[in-house]
């Protein structure tokens, strides 16, 4: 009796090892195709995003909707496809802009953007009157208006090469920006879907690529993370999931033996 009940003990506790470890693989290889850690390569979002911080990039958001103006995006960079730049949408597809010195204009409207630091303002690119977006592609700008590289130097980013949406800022604790990127969508309120202003040129696409993660670095804007942090993140998203199956199975487990112990007592 006592061999029989050890054998059931050991069988029950090797199968619940093995649930757990497949149910944690399942769970890390959700995480990691779902986001991916990027590295800030510079201050072209100054002041939202700081030199060197890390920031989780959520890849799954826009396979349910497309962007929307105001969202902070990771792209395959146009002018350079071994490189991935981090700016902030401004115009959708269809959307008219125009953009006279440091005033943007989207369909007729002026945008009053409190992200940009009035200090770094600035636009050495020449103005852009009733520029039409085209379909399947999005016009960014980098907050740091006066030191970025954006849609007013190399033009429209197309949608195969957007990565996804930043969405966390976790690294290095302490800043003022920690945290979920804030939502600026009241920016972009009372802007006309069909503008009524006719278009005088297009924005030029220069390059597609297919959205994947690059390796360069430099004058990129976002960069993945090093081995270092990757055998980091890596290490602590199966951890995380291990330890979340472990506890919910041994919460489980325990109900039963409690009440044994409740009805024995009785």
């Amino acid at each position: 009796m006592d061999l029989e009940f050890d054998f059931e003990k050991r069988y029950r506790l090797v199968r619940e090892i093995i649930e757990t470890l497949v149910l944690t693989v399942l769970m890390f290889l959700v995480i990691r195709l779902a986001v991916q850690n990027f590295n800030i390569d510079g201050m072209s979002m100054e002041p939202s995003l700081h030199n060197q911080e890390l920031v989780i990039v959520d890849k799954w958001s826009y396979i349910f909707h497309t962007p929307a103006r105001g969202d902070v995006i990771v792209f395959v960079a146009p002018p350079n496809p071994a490189q991935d730049y981090i700016k902030r949408v401004i115009g959708l597809p269809g959307d008219v802009i125009t953009i006279q010195n440091t005033q943007v204009m989207v369909n007729g409207k002026m945008l009053s953007e409190a992200y940009v630091d009035p200090m770094r303002q600035g636009n050495p690119y020449q103005p852009i009157t009733n520029m039409r977006i085209p379909q399947g592609a999005y016009f960014v700008l980098g907050d740091n208006r006066g030191g970025s590289s954006d849609s007013r130097d190399w033009g429209c980013v197309p949608n195969q090469n957007i990565i996804g949406r930043a969405a966390v800022v976790y690294w290095p604790l302490g800043k003022d920006n920690n945290g979920f990127l804030p939502g600026v969508s009241s920016t972009y309120t009372g802007i006309a879907k069909t503008p009524t202003i006719p278009s005088t040129s297009v924005c030029m696409i220069r390059h597609t690529q297919p959205a994947t993660a690059g390796s360069g670095a430099g004058t990129a804007s976002a960069v993945p993370t090093d081995n270092h942090s990757s055998a980091l993140s890596t290490a602590s998203m199966l951890l995380l999931p291990c330890a979340a199956v472990g506890c919910s199975r041994r919460k489980r487990r325990s109900k039963p033996a409690s009440n044994m112990i409740k009805k024995q007592t009785e």
